[in-house]
């Protein structure tokens, strides 16, 4: 396979995942708020799902390096996932979609990671170009998420549910596309390869990440919910999400330029502060106009955060752990971070409201950039 069709598969890879989470991310929530399901309710299947994204990229990860089957897993993962979505056409029960999303976690969480640490290794010298791919995901999700918007409004919240699934056969399909890549020669053993990710470096920024994606668990969860209550109808949701993602395209974009021109921990202290602006200017918004604007800060507390942590972990992780560091990664942020976010915003978002729950996610983002910021000078100085 030339190194043109691996780019194209792994783009159509992106574009089909996020895709997927374009229906995901904005509207099950709503689906299952349209279900009169409480606050509670929905934060807890937010997080069930998230606990296994925490979790389970860690073992998939392990196996993966370990015993050199990551393709193998990573097509297994997203055929097992998709057989499972589709147990979610036949219930409208809490426990029984709790017990659905459980199963569910444990085979889609390592896709993303495995799809991650597959672009490394076959970008090779040229992992700064790895925005090129991802903004693939990100044309998918603004495409997806206005389209489903206007579905919503015509029809009702549970076509999510066979959209979801048609996407996700379509990338079991294509999962047998990836090329696998050689095995590196074992010059350490996977073990001590592994001990990197418990030096102070790295433990830092895993916990900074953790504390960035907590504060995106209000958005993520309950943005749209937050939107309908201020009385904004399905198009309008659909277009404040797709947005967001056009503004982290400008960063995919230009990811080779911006990352050959600033060093990653300045531009990731850099996303903290702009998280923290964006959340505590969205905590006070109810005009279209102020919300909309919060939306283009996406651009830096998701785009550029985004691809500096992938460069950043690759940059950590010795050739024996690449797939644990992306995995490590996703779950501490997609995975451990997110669930955290949802159950705190699932608790609260009842009792105080979405714009109290925003100065919280606020400070909690000004919080990991200040630590992140702290670590650096002080291993400049030598302390």
């Amino acid at each position: 396979m030339t190194s043109r069709q691996i780019r194209i598969v792994l783009s159509t890879h992106y574009f089909l995942y996020f895709g997927i989470l374009g229906i995901y991310l904005p509207y099950f929530n709503l689906y299952c708020y349209h279900l009169d399901f409480s606050g509670f309710q929905i934060g807890t299947l937010s997080a069930v799902r998230t606990f296994a994204t925490a979790l389970f990229p860690l073992i998939w990860g392990i196996l993966a390096d370990r015993y050199n089957i990551r393709r193998p897993i990573f097509i297994m993962a997203v055929i097992a996932s998709t057989t499972l979505w589709s147990f979610y056409l036949l219930t409208t029960d809490f426990t029984l979609m709790l017990l659905i999303t459980a199963v569910y976690g444990i085979f889609y969480a390592p896709i993303i990671s495995f799809l991650e640490s597959f672009s490394m290794d076959l970008l090779d010298t040229r992992k700064k170009d790895y925005g090129h791919l991802r903004v693939w995901g990100s044309i998918a999700f603004i495409l997806v998420v206005m389209g489903v918007g206007r579905l919503i409004d015509i029809y009702s919240a549970s076509i999510i549910l066979v959209l979801i699934l048609g996407g996700s056969i379509a990338q079991s399909l294509l999962s047998f596309t990836v090329p696998g890549v050689p095995p590196q020669e074992n010059k350490q053993s996977f073990s001590a390869s592994a001990r990197i990710f418990l030096n102070r470096r790295a433990l830092t920024f895993i916990f900074c990440a953790f504390l960035m994606l907590v504060s995106h668990g209000t958005y993520y969860g309950f943005f749209s919910i937050h939107l309908e209550q201020l009385g904004y109808g399905g198009a309008f949701i659909g277009f404040a999400w797709a947005l967001a993602s056009i503004a982290e395209i400008s960063v995919m974009v230009g990811s080779a330029r911006i990352f050959s021109r600033f060093r990653l921990e300045n531009v990731l202290v850099f996303s903290f502060i702009a998280a923290a602006v964006r959340w505590a200017i969205l905590a006070g918004a109810e005009s279209a106009g102020l919300i909309l604007f919060t939306q283009l800060f996406h651009a830096f507390s998701y785009g550029s955060f985004h691809v500096a942590s992938i460069l950043y972990i690759d940059k950590l992780a010795p050739p024996q752990a690449k797939t644990l560091g992306q995995a490590v990664n996703n779950a501490a942020t997609y995975g451990l971070g997110i669930m955290v976010g949802f159950f705190l915003s699932g608790y609260l978002f009842e009792t105080i409201g979405a714009p109290k729950l925003f100065m919280l996610c606020g400070a909690l983002a000004l919080a990991g950039g200040g630590l992140l910021f702290f670590e650096k000078a002080t291993r400049k100085q030598g302390v």
